[in-house]
């Protein structure tokens, strides 16, 4: 059986994350995965080693099934997008239940993500909670600022000076209304809500951890994915500059853009790493927004995008974590620059590009999965599903190397009738007569280390560096290292914090 082992570690705090569009879900845990030797045949340990073989781009025994079901979840457990997002523990059970029903390979814990009490405590400006501004039937929004941008342009200097900083005094206390910025008069409100945030976002990650050992134990489903990372560019595309204020910076003062994404590489990999699986089983996943034709030309691509974004798998390759590309929308031209990476270090998922060429021009390469349009499942017929899925399992799959699910996040307009077609069809036709172990993963070694991926003043990964405030303590007498190890300890909690409420919130 797996069985979860918390544990921190110096001053790195491991984090499962499992992500929505501009939002994630996520737990802060060290959680070390240990196989024991009793239960070698378990359902559970063969749809783990089924789906380990596909993103390997093996071939597995059948062809796994992992949906990214989030409210889609509700329908099934007859809940209402209200209950899974102001319930987190619901949103667990409703997952539970799809797992139980439906009886996937690998599925993520709670899909759906935001717990709308951690916005509510923060007071955050930029999310519409259903139940709370939208019907309780509607899946939480995003919104963008209702003038302007949530960074403003002369603040580019600030934010590459000290990314972190900049974030904890400027981007938070804008965006959360329950904040004041520092210089302004203190509030009881503003207290609280750093409290109750905190508070909050911890109970959240931690309550992951019996998640998913229930997922193990009452439905003998793994998690599907463990780790968030954004490129540098979709930080400020997404929520710091706006998709509208960027394109503005990129003709304006390119340079300074530049610079910025530059500023963002080490704490995307400091992110990456410490929310990555310590055991290299399940992947880091990349939302994978803005980034791509015709959001930016081709030149931009590979001025700003790509060259952020690479180094930072690669690093995360030679460190043992294969990243899942989540490519939301359409990202075929970019896919030569994918063919860069290192083979089975990454694995493509299609939302609108077309599967079948994903297959053709990557398969010899990388794990392919998704491809199931949401329309079809949304709008479709049982009929229209079997045959597309049929397609799939003949085309993509039929040498391995595919992982079964829809295009986009499953939300609560996709048919539970299509759902189970899809379900059925990839069970009754995913079958290989020939199995093969997972490929060996092949030793990576960066050649020449980027030395963007270093930080600043600040080291990424801290919020407040242990050289600098050991001054203010009495003297160390004894053993500096018992004290040192306590501190970064706590500020790797802190860090996860701030950076997760960009990142993920």
């Amino acid at each position: 059986m797996w069985v979860l082992s918390l544990q921190q570690t110096d001053s790195k705090i491991a984090v499962w994350h499992y992500c929505l569009l501009d939002n994630v879900q996520f737990h802060l845990l060290d959680c070390h995965l240990i196989m024991s030797q009793d239960t070698p045949n378990s359902i559970y340990e063969q749809k783990l080693n089924r789906y380990r073989t596909a993103m390997a781009n093996g071939t597995p025994d059948t062809i796994p099934i992992r949906p990214f079901v989030a409210e889609a979840t509700a329908k099934v457990a007859n809940m209402t997008c209200q209950e899974l997002t102001q319930d987190y523990e619901k949103a667990f059970e409703a997952v539970r239940i799809c797992a139980t029903t439906f009886d996937w390979d690998a599925v993520v814990p709670n899909m759906v993500y935001i717990w709308g009490l951690i916005p509510q405590v923060m007071g955050t400006r930029y999310y519409a909670i259903p139940g709370v501004g939208i019907d309780p039937n509607n899946c939480f929004q995003y919104l963008e600022p209702s003038e302007g941008a949530w960074m403003l342009e002369e603040e580019y200097d600030a934010l590459i000076a000290d990314p972190t900083g900049y974030l904890m005094n400027t981007w938070l206390p804008r965006t959360q209304q329950r904040l004041v910025a520092p210089g302004s008069p203190n509030t009881i409100e503003n207290n609280l809500a750093w409290l109750k945030g905190g508070m909050a976002v911890m109970q959240y990650f931690t309550a992951f951890g019996t998640a998913v050992e229930r997922l193990r134990t009452e439905c003998a489903t793994p998690a599907a994915i463990n780790g968030i990372l954004k490129s540098p560019f979709d930080i400020i595309a997404d929520k710091f500059r706006g998709y509208i204020g960027l394109t503005m910076d990129l003709a304006d003062d390119p340079h300074t853009v530049a610079r910025a994404v530059d500023a963002m590489m080490p704490h995307m990999l400091a992110v990456a790493k410490g929310s990555a699986d310590p055991a290299g089983i399940l992947p880091v996943t990349i939302w994978m927004h803005r980034g791509c034709v015709p959001f930016i030309n081709p030149r931009q691509f590979d001025r700003y995008f790509w060259p952020t974004l690479k180094p930072i798998i690669e690093e995360l390759w030679a460190d043992g974590h294969q990243t899942l590309f989540y490519a939301e929308g359409k990202w075929d031209y970019h896919w030569d620059a994918f063919l860069e990476l290192p083979a089975g270090s990454i694995i493509v998922h299609c939302d609108r590009d077309d599967v079948f060429a994903a297959k053709k021009k990557l398969g010899h390469k990388f794990a392919i999965s998704g491809g199931i349009p949401n329309s079809l499942l949304s709008f479709g017929t049982p009929d229209e599903v079997r045959r597309f899925c049929r397609k799939v399992i003949s085309e993509v799959a039929i040498d391995g190397g595919y992982i079964a699910d829809a295009g986009a996040i499953m939300q609560n307009d996709t048919s539970i009738d299509n759902l189970r077609a899809m379900t059925d069809t990839f069970r009754e036709f995913g079958g290989y007569s020939r199995s093969s172990p997972a490929p060996v993963r092949k030793p990576f070694t960066v050649g020449h280390r980027d030395s963007r991926l270093e930080a600043g003043t600040r080291p990424a990964g801290s919020v407040e560096p242990w050289d600098g405030i050991k001054k203010q303590f009495a003297e160390i007498v004894g053993d500096e290292t018992i004290v040192r190890q306590s501190w970064e300890g706590m500020d790797a909690w802190a860090y996860a914090f701030l950076w997760h409420m960009v990142v993920s919130f």
